[in-house]
C-alpha cells in the first residue's frame, strides 16, 4: 500500500476507507460533526464489466448493480468530465448503517468521486475532492467530518468547503442508539420550522461555540449544556422517538452528552473514558422501555482523515 495521498496511476487497485459520521452534534446544525469508528472500505480493480462483492450492514443494498449510489456518483462524475467509464470490480465491507443518520451517503459519494478520481486519471487534489461531494450532499458537515476525521467545523462560501478538523484531546467514546426503521433525511427536513426567533438563534450559537471549545480542551463537563438545541431537535424528536427517552440520561453516571445522529433516527452518547459500558447499555435499555429492542453499537471517535491509497501488486 502506498501511503494515504491521492492516486495517480489506474492500472492497480484502489483502496478507500471511509469514516461513518455524525452531525449537528446538538446545536451545531448543518456545521459540526464528529467521525467515527466504523466504516465504509472498498477495494476497486478494473475489469471488463461491473462486478460488486459485498460483507457486512446492509450489504444487500451495497451489492446491488441499480439504484446503487456508489456506482451512478462515479458514473456521473466520470461522465461529467467526459471521461471514458473503467468498469470496476468493487469489494467492499461496510460498517456503516445506512438510513440512520449516520454519515453513509457522504461516506458514499466521496468514495464515488476518489474512484472516479483516480481511474478517470481527472487529477483532482483532496480539497476539490471535498468539494465536490459536500454539492451532492447538499451541505458539507459530513463529508467535511468523513474526509478530514475528528470534530471538524465546515462551511460553504461561493462553492467552496472551509473547513477545520480538531484532533480530540479526550478518549471520549460513542454509543449509537438505532431504532429498527431507517429515516429519510427529507423527511427529517420537512419537519423544521422556516425561520427561527433571535433567542433562539442565539441559544445554538451559544452552545455551538462551547460545543468547540468543549472538544478543543477535552471538557467533558461542558458537553451536556454544550449540546443543547433549539433548531432542529425539538421539531425531529416526534418521528425520532428514541431522543425524547434518551436525553435525559445526559450528565449523568459517565454519559457526558446526547444528540440525535445527524438528522436521526439514530441517537448519539457521548461517554467517558472511564464509565462501564455495561452499567451504560443496562441504563440506556430502561430508558427506551417498549423501544429496548433497539440496536446499541459501541465505537470511538476516528481521528484519522478518509484513505485513498494505492494497492501495488498481489
Amino acid at each position: 500500500m502506498v501511503g494515504s495521498g491521492l492516486a495517480t496511476e489506474n492500472g492497480d487497485r484502489l483502496h478507500l476507507r471511509l469514516p461513518a459520521t455524525s452531525a449537528n452534534l446538538g446545536p451545531g446544525f448543518d456545521t459540526l460533526a464528529l467521525a467515527l469508528t466504523l466504516a465504509l472500505d472498498i477495494v476497486a480493480t478494473p475489469a471488463q464489466e461491473f462486478s460488486l462483492k459485498a460483507t457486512g450492514r446492509n450489504s444487500d443494498i451495497c451489492s446491488a448493480l441499480r439504484r446503487n449510489l456508489l456506482l451512478d456518483v462515479y458514473e456521473k462524475t466520470l461522465a461529467a468530465n467526459g471521461t471514458e467509464l473503467v468498469p470496476l470490480t468493487l469489494d467492499i465491507h461496510n460498517e456503516i448503517p445506512i438510513g440512520m443518520g449516520c454519515g453513509s451517503s457522504a461516506a458514499v459519494r466521496l468514495a464515488g468521486i476518489s474512484l472516479a478520481n483516480h481511474f478517470g486519471k481527472l487529477g483532482w487534489g483532496r480539497e476539490r475532492i471535498l468539494n465536490e461531494a459536500s454539492r451532492l450532499e447538499g451541505h458539507p458537515d459530513n463529508t467535511a467530518a468523513c474526509w478530514l476525521g475528528g470534530f471538524t467545523v465546515a462551511t460553504t462560501e461561493n462553492g467552496e468547503v472551509w473547513a477545520l478538523s480538531i484532533a480530540p484531546v479526550a478518549k471520549w467514546r460513542v454509543l449509537l442508539v438505532m431504532p429498527d426503521a431507517p429515516l429519510a433525511t427529507i423527511a427529517a427536513r420537512s419537519v423544521l420550522p422556516q425561520s427561527y426567533d433571535r433567542e433562539d438563534a442565539v441559544f445554538n450559537i451559544q452552545r455551538a461555540s462551547l460545543l468547540t471549545a468543549a472538544f478543543t480542551a477535552g471538557r467533558g463537563d461542558l458537553l451536556q449544556t454544550a449540546m443543547g438545541d433549539r433548531m432542529h431537535q425539538p421539531f425531529r424528536g416526534a418521528i425520532c422517538p428514541l431522543l425524547p427517552k434518551l436525553l435525559p440520561l445526559a450528565g449523568d453516571d459517565g454519559v457526558l452528552g446526547v444528540a440525535l445522529s445527524g438528522a436521526g433516527p439514530a441517537v448519539l452518547l457521548l461517554l467517558d473514558e472511564d464509565s462501564p459500558m455495561e452499567r451504560i447499555r443496562a441504563r440506556v435499555v430502561e430508558a427506551l422501555g417498549c423501544d429496548a429492542h433497539s440496536e446499541l453499537i459501541e465505537c470511538g471517535i476516528e481521528a484519522s482523515p478518509a484513505t485513498v491509497a494505492v494497492m501495488v501488486g498481489g
